[in-house]
């Protein structure tokens, strides 16, 4: 496989977005504790999100897609892997050691996107 910022090149090249994000997928360790620190975590993903770092964010299911596990997704806009780790590392769920995290480059390439803004009903949907 090529070097990351090879393979981000090409892709720019090519015309794809390249966009670079980050992925945290962060893992319960004790879910006994997950109650006591949610609040805390949502304040700070609202903060995140409010700052511009927040992308998306969310639980997972279990691999039968019926249960929770505590588990999360978290995407992040940050300019350096160090700045996307001292985000992660920042959030109570991880710095109070009730979940653990994987930290990934994603180069967002394909896809796309709607949002349905309704003025007159003040609402948005995706």
């Amino acid at each position: 496989m090529p070097a990351w910022n090879d393979y981000k090149k090409a892709a720019q090249e090519r015309g794809s977005l390249a966009l670079e994000l980050y992925v945290v997928e962060t893992t319960a360790v004790k879910p006994e504790q997950l109650a006591d620190t949610l609040p805390a975590h949502l304040q700070y993903q609202l903060e995140q999100e409010r700052s511009g770092a927040l992308v998306f964010a969310g639980p997972l299911s279990d691999d039968t897609g019926e249960q929770m596990q505590g588990n999360g997704l978290i995407i992040y806009r940050a300019e350096s892997m160090q700045a996307a780790r001292a985000i992660a590392d920042a959030d109570p769920m991880h710095a109070a050691g009730v979940r653990t995290y994987t930290l990934r480059k994603w180069l967002v390439n394909e896809g796309s996107f709607q949002l349905n803004v309704t003025l007159s009903a003040q609402s948005v949907r995706m």
